[in-house]
């Protein structure tokens, strides 16, 4: 039985990662969810601090990993 949750076993610093490098880099990031962690000198250490005080950032970013992720490349392999 496999889970269906794609978050099922991410952290939020493997969810990151996987996202800077779908929208290739930060700029679209920004635009999907304009988050001066995005926006302003952004990288994982400084989103990471941010997302995981601010718990309504944190559900945006999981909500567009979940839209991404049937276009992630591990999964179209």
């Amino acid at each position: 039985m496999t889970n269906k949750d794609p978050l099922h076993g991410m952290t939020l610093q493997k969810i990151l990662e996987e996202m800077v490098e779908f929208f290739e880099g930060w700029t679209a990031m920004g635009k999907e969810i304009p988050i001066n962690c995005f926006t302003k000198n952004p990288s994982i250490k400084s989103s990471l601090t941010f997302l995981r005080k601010t718990p309504w950032a944190r559900e945006k970013v999981e909500q567009l990993y979940i839209k991404i992720y049937p276009h992630l490349k591990k999964n179209n392999l």
